[in-house]
């Protein structure tokens, strides 16, 4: 029987990834406007249902700051699929995506744009939502006239006949944004907008924030929050190499 909701929708482009999610139940653990957004872009309307993760995870706890996004998307992806498959065990959902995206405050080696093995002279700061005005301030004048990396993690859960049930497979998708020369006076009154205070890093590329930005190399769907071409490479992968995905 086909799902109520129908996740694939019809100007998405008929490929395997696209084929193999149709009539299946995909859940995005997110209620993030911009993420179901470039989702249903791609032609994907999944359902929304927020992970209740407190996203505490120490930064510190991490031997690669890049552990980190991939980290808190599958505790985000994990506790919705636990939580549906234990409200309704005769409703359990084929997919649940998790995704967490931070921007990381450094700069980039020269040579360098989004080399997983690239070093720095010092850890990265990771940049998330800032508390307050005088924080998004503060990181807004740390970028300024810099780089920073966009990272922006996903893990996917999914049905496997052996324990625990499921199986988790992640990635991440990194993109490096290069801030303009901006004059204080600018970034004061764009965190008087208030627009920067809910996204990670303090400053919304989509928006008056991009007022800010000199250029970026890399997707910028991931810089809004959702890397969706290498999402589908990943389900395609997927597809491909591991036996009975979504067949369960």
């Amino acid at each position: 029987m086909a799902p109520k909701h129908q996740v694939v929708l019809e100007h998405a482009l008929r490929i395997p990834a696209t084929n193999k999610l149709a009539k299946k139940r995909v859940i995005l653990a997110s209620n993030s406007p911009r993420r179901r957004e470039i989702l249903k872009t791609l032609g994907l309307d999944p359902e929304i249902i927020a992970s209740k993760f407190d996203e505490d995870l120490g930064h510190g706890s991490f031997e690669s700051v890049y552990e980190y996004p991939v980290a808190t998307a599958t505790e985000k992806a994990v506790e919705v699929y636990e939580r549906l498959v234990e409200e309704d065990p005769d409703n359990p959902p084929d997919l649940v995506i998790g995704a967490d995206t931070v921007v990381l405050s450094h700069h980039a080696p020269a040579s360098v744009t989004t080399d997983a093995t690239a070093t720095f002279s010092t850890r990265p700061e990771i940049l998330e939502k800032p508390l307050d005005r005088a924080d998004n301030l503060r990181m807004l004048l740390e970028l300024n006239g810099g780089a920073c990396e966009v990272v922006t993690g996903i893990s996917v859960v999914y049905p496997i006949i052996t324990a625990p049930g499921y199986a988790i497979k992640s990635m991440d998708e990194r993109t490096m944004v290069y801030f303009a020369e901006n004059r204080r006076h600018v970034l004061e009154a764009y965190v008087e907008s208030g627009e920067g205070l809910d996204r990670a890093g303090g400053f919304a590329i989509q928006g008056l924030g991009g007022l800010l930005i000199r250029k970026i190399e890399g997707d910028y769907f991931n810089v809004v929050g959702f890397p969706g071409a290498a999402f589908f490479t990943f389900l395609a992968l997927l597809i491909e190499e591991e036996d009975d995905f979504l067949d369960i």
